[in-house]
């Protein structure tokens, strides 16, 4: 039997992405499909991949988790001083990646990362796990350590420390949001004739929509 992922990857992949059901505007789009990814019940629908460059031109890319998403841009969370963050304070270009294999479709951003208002990112902390919390001030998040028992230790630190009452925002840790230059939207088809569309900024607040060959 055919699981629910399985069964909408077929449909899909038959039916294709026509640009006559395609919404004007891509963050319309956006949340069509990610509603549709987290109803079909795949692993961590909210998993994207984050690709930023250092300073030497060498690309970088790990996978981070999209917490909110509106007109203004898709937000991430992380500590300032990991290699993610001083990479994008020092180049702010980057693209995003939700690769949903099991749906047989992929969103591709391309965009421009800044830190979010400190409210909103106290707004989101506050609504975190307490390990969560705690885990944000004990990690010294991509510096070298030693073992993982140091990590422990500086977790039970913090643990005793925030044992009573709420646990504050560290001043090292926040949201970026990623305002998109282009938004493509890629749906698996049969013989590799995928279909893919480009959604580009033209002014201030609409976009263009172009068909990419596959």
């Amino acid at each position: 039997m055919l699981t629910r992922a399985e069964e909408l990857r077929s449909r899909w992949m038959s039916e294709g992405l026509r640009r006559e059901r395609l919404a004007a505007d891509p963050f319309a789009q956006f949340e069509q499909w990610f509603t549709q990814a987290i109803d079909s019940g795949v692993p961590e629908p909210n998993a994207m991949s984050l690709a930023t460059v250092d300073a030497s031109g060498q690309p970088w890319l790990r996978t981070v988790l999209l917490k909110i998403y509106d007109q203004r841009g898709f937000v991430f969370f992380t500590n300032y001083g990991s290699r993610k963050a001083q990479q994008m304070e020092a180049n702010s270009r980057v693209s995003l990646l939700f690769p949903w294999v099991g749906l047989g479709r992929q969103v591709k951003i391309t965009g421009s990362a800044g830190r979010i208002p400190l409210a909103e990112s106290l707004k989101y902390f506050a609504t975190r796990p307490r390990g969560s919390q705690i885990g944000a001030w004990a990690s010294p998040q991509s510096e070298v350590i030693t073992s993982r028992a140091l990590l422990e230790a500086k977790f039970d630190e913090m643990k005793r420390r925030f044992s009573a009452g709420e646990i504050p925002l560290p001043s090292f840790w926040g949201g970026y949001r990623v305002v998109p230059h282009s938004i493509e939207f890629w749906q698996g088809r049969e013989s590799r004739l995928h279909d893919r569309f480009l959604y580009s900024r033209a002014g201030d607040d609409g976009w263009k929509i172009e068909r990419l060959a596959p």
